[in-house]
Order: C-alpha cells, then sequence, then structure tokens
C-alpha cells in the first residue's frame, strides 16, 4: 500500500470513526434492540445498518446519490418517504411503551424477529438523505485513484461498516453487562418512549425541509 492511499484510508476511517461515535438514530435504535430484545437482535440491527452505508457508499461513488441530491423532486420524495416512516416507527414505540410488563425482554433467536430488526434499521439508514449528503461531500476526497469509483466507494464504505461494528459491538455488550438494570419496566420504558421522541424529531425535521 502506497503512502498517498494509506494517507487517504487512514483519514477517511478517521472521519467515519467520530461520526459513527457520534449518538444519533443508530446508537437509539442498537440499544432499544439490545434493550429490548437481546444482543442478537442487536446485532440484526448493526447490519441493517451497515449494508445501507454500503449501499449508500456505492451509490455516491458511483453518482447515484448525486443525483438524488441534484434532483429536487427525488430529493423531496426521499425526505417525505424517510419522514414518514420515522414518525411511523416514533409514535409506534411511543404505543408500545405503553403495555410493558416487567421481565419481558425477549431473547429470541427466531429468523422473523432477527428479519424485522434488519430491515427496519436498513430503511431507516438508506432512506435518510444525509447519508448521501455525508458520501457526496466526503467520498469524492477519499477515493483511491488506482481504484475504480464502484471499487473506491465500496472500499471505503466498507471501513465505515466496520467501525460501524466495532463500536455499536461495544454499545451492545456494555447494555448485555448492564442487563439487569436495562430490564426493569422503568428503564425499558424511559428508553422506548426516548427511541420513539428521537424518531419523531428526526422525522418532523426531515418533514419540515420538504418544500411545497
Amino acid at each position: 500500500m502506497d503512502g498517498h492511499l494509506a494517507h487517504d484510508l487512514i483519514g477517511f476511517a478517521v472521519l467515519a470513526g467520530l461520526l459513527t461515535m457520534l449518538p444519533g438514530l443508530d446508537t437509539a435504535q442498537i440499544l432499544r434492540a439490545a434493550t429490548l430484545n437481546g444482543p442478537r437482535a442487536a446485532y440484526a440491527t448493526v447490519f441493517g445498518i451497515m449494508t445501507g452505508v454500503l449501499l449508500w457508499g456505492i451509490a455516491a461513488a458511483v453518482g447515484i446519490s448525486a443525483l438524488l441530491l441534484a434532483s429536487k423532486i427525488l430529493y423531496q420524495g426521499f425526505l417525505v418517504v424517510s419522514a414518514g416512516y420515522l414518525l411511523y416507527l416514533g409514535i409506534k414505540m411511543l404505543s408500545d411503551s405503553r403495555n410493558m410488563q416487567e421481565l419481558t425482554v425477549d431473547t429470541s433467536t427466531s429468523t422473523r424477529r432477527g428479519w424485522q430488526e434488519y430491515s427496519r434499521a436498513f430503511f431507516v439508514t438508506f432512506t435518510n438523505p444525509k447519508n448521501g449528503a455525508f458520501y457526496i461531500a466526503i467520498l469524492p476526497q477519499f477515493l483511491p485513484e488506482n481504484l475504480s469509483p464502484v471499487a473506491g466507494g465500496l472500499l471505503l464504505a466498507t471501513i465505515h461498516s466496520l467501525e460501524c461494528f466495532i463500536w455499536f459491538s461495544l454499545l451492545i455488550w456494555g447494555t448485555n453487562l448492564a442487563r439487569n438494570f436495562f430490564a426493569r419496566t422503568q428503564v425499558r420504558v424511559w428508553l422506548e418512549r426516548m427511541s420513539g421522541i428521537a424518531l419523531i424529531g428526526f422525522g418532523i425535521r426531515m418533514a419540515m425541509e420538504v418544500k411545497a
């Protein structure tokens, strides 16, 4: 690996790593899944986020997300879909929090539950145009010159995804170590409501960006 390539990869890794560790929507999803359904469900959420990140990286490298950001209709369509879905999830979480009972943490390994967690996390990540904006703004500065755009975008997105996996694993196992605390009904209700409020807040903010 030549020095210039190593410098670009390290620079991107530092920037993407800092972004990953900032508390936000992804963190809320991971903590909720780990608390309510256990580590396996939380990892399904992680892989959903990682898949969304990989697709955004490839899309940015080939110019798809640039087209999205350049087209007012496409961009606003993405905003409407994403805002609506976030509002739906947030309201559902607030509603579900009213029916939580003591010691109902579900560590089921069912394929259906894992798929639900995965698909929800993927949809939230991939329908968020802010992820496209990040890659459009950052990716061109770090794309390796000796690789095709698709290969370079996939490489950088893979680095970002691995950082997501490592950081979120720390959150998952930290939550698991404190499972007795998080198993308390009041704590789980609080986390569910805070996650719901966060999703509604993100949804409202996206909806406000939609211009007539």
